[in-house]
């Protein structure tokens, strides 16, 4: 199951087999390096989309004299660029809503960012519409964006990111917590030999797992 409550202090390196920059778990918040480099969190590539979401409480890095200072929280297909999910920029004071392919989404909107209202972010996909939703509490939730589901969001090899780079300033961390906690149900495996998502109940279901 890809859920995690970032609690032990110890970032598992099973569930987030594919970080690079030296994250690390503190405080109850994975914790992402936010430099002139690039640092992330990202898990192993093992679950669907379809049916399903992924939620989290999104703790951006401070602008800090930067023009840029970002963290994205995206969903990746098995080809490059081709992704979806949120980008947090307090230094600009905007966060972007994306359905890329090739690095590029004509369609992505880019409302103003409000650390209250949008505190916890929420991607999910129910009967062939994708959903960006957010929320002050992880308990109401308010859509952003919708478009029509892409075909990839049914792979079983999809994977989680939440990566983290500004171009200039004090260095700092983007924070990440309560990952799929926000409702009952959590991320589901799907069960072995099924070409689609396991039988779970819609209003229960996030992200799934293929193992």
């Amino acid at each position: 199951m890809l859920r995690d409550d970032f609690a032990d202090g110890v970032l598992d390196p099973v569930l987030w087999s594919q970080s690079y920059g030296d994250p690390l778990e503190q405080g109850g918040r994975a914790q992402v390096p936010c430099t002139t480099g690039y640092a992330a969190i990202r898990s192993s590539s093992g679950y669907t989309l379809s049916w399903s979401q992924v939620a989290a409480r999104v703790h951006p890095p401070a602008a800090g004299g930067a023009s840029t200072a970002a963290c994205s929280l995206l969903v990746l297909s098995d080809v490059g660029g081709t992704d979806a999910g949120f980008l947090v920029d307090q230094a600009q004071n905007a966060m972007g809503l994306y359905l890329r392919v090739g690095y590029a989404d004509a369609g992505a909107l880019f409302p103003t960012f409000d650390p209250v209202a949008h505190a916890w972010l929420r991607l999910r996909e129910d009967a062939g519409v994708l959903y960006w939703e957010t929320s002050p509490d992880g308990l109401a939730w308010t859509v952003r964006r919708t478009a029509s589901s892409p075909a990839w969001v049914q792979q079983t090899d999809l994977s989680l990111l939440f990566e983290a780079h500004r171009d200039a300033g004090t260095p700092d961390f983007a924070g990440l917590d309560s990952l799929n906690i926000s409702r009952p149900g959590g991320m589901r495996p799907l069960q072995r030999g099924l070409a689609g998502p396991g039988p779970h109940p819609r209003a229960a279901a996030t992200v799934r797992g293929t193992g």
